[in-house]
């Protein structure tokens, strides 16, 4: 089945530009592709952006742009989303122009989370450069990266109907771990090209749409300088250094100035679609991922102080 094959950008609103700024160039390593009074535009490679970050009150998620091969397959998946009873519009040449595509299409998934379907994502007409980065951001055929939705109370059949049934998605694995009585985390990753998920679904307590997106590099010594200067800056971490067991990515979490989260790692797992084997783990976590106050308490009393 035709589908999407990349997670090729996102688009975010945020009440603070100029914390973003600092936050995804300084910190991250990202680079800035663009700024006017009202938007900045942030590269991890060659294409002319992975992220829009625009001015408004949501400080969240307001649009994610899955690539699609070409034209043929992007009418392919338009008649299918129809046939399936989804609205689907065709975007204008405005819309196109100012997401740098040939064509987009434009639908919801059953959260309501807007999704772009696009051909055509340009490249930039300069080669990628970060101030910061020994080596480079992971995309390429992976795409941007991946990002981890919340279902707000909406059926997993209901949402896998349409990112498995209809975009074409296929399972990877799925985490379930109970962490506390009565308190049962339940994720289900899902991918499209050789990159383990581009995009995880979990019903759980959380004020966004979002709960993190995550950006992976190729040097390990990149994530261990981000975390400093991110240390460094003040920026509050969702999670400390550790590593997931089912995509092996060995990263941190840090909150962005909107309040939720960029995953920061190294050494994520490509799937073989041949011999892969959908699992169940019962687990987030191989190790670390700890909370920082949990980590600050258990420091202060390995040095017989008292963190508070």
């Amino acid at each position: 089945m035709t589908g999407v094959k990349e997670l090729a950008y996102v688009v975010y609103e945020a009440s603070s530009l100029d914390d973003w700024e600092h936050f995804a160039v300084r910190l991250l390593g990202m680079q800035l592709a663009g700024k006017t009074a009202d938007a900045i535009a942030l590269r991890t490679d060659r294409k002319a952006y992975r992220w829009l970050v625009r001015r408004g009150p949501a400080d969240d998620l307001v649009a994610s742009g899955y690539e699609v091969a070409d034209g043929a397959a992007l009418d392919a998946l338009i008649e299918r989303l129809t046939a399936a009873g989804v609205e689907v519009t065709e975007g204008d040449a405005a819309l196109a122009a100012s997401r740098e595509v040939d064509r987009i299409a434009v639908t919801a998934d059953p959260m309501g989370n807007r999704v772009e379907l696009v051909t055509g994502f340009a490249d930039a007409a300069a080669p990628f450069h970060s101030d910061t980065l020994l080596g480079e951001f992971v995309t390429g055929a992976g795409g941007a990266g991946h990002q981890v939705l919340l279902a707000q109370g909406v059926a997993r059949e209901t949402y896998l109907e349409f990112y498995e049934g209809l975009l074409g998605f296929r399972i990877s694995d799925r985490i379930v771990e109970e962490l506390a009585p009565g308190a049962v985390a339940d994720l289900i990753f899902l991918r499209c090209n050789p990159r383990h998920h581009s995009v995880a679904f979990g019903d759980m307590p959380h004020p966004k749409r979002t709960h993190h997106f995550m950006v992976e590099v190729t040097d390990v010594r990149d994530v261990g300088m981000a975390y400093d200067r991110c240390m460094d800056a003040g920026q509050p971490f969702e999670m400390t250094l550790g590593m997931h067991p089912n995509d092996h990515m060995f990263s941190f979490y840090v909150r962005t100035p909107s309040g939720f989260s960029v995953e920061y790692g190294w050494g994520g797992l490509l799937v073989d679609d041949d011999a892969w084997q959908v699992r169940t783990l019962d687990r987030l976590h191989s190790w670390g991922h700890r909370p920082p106050e949990v980590v600050a308490d258990l420091l202060a009393r390995t040095s017989g102080k008292d963190a508070r």
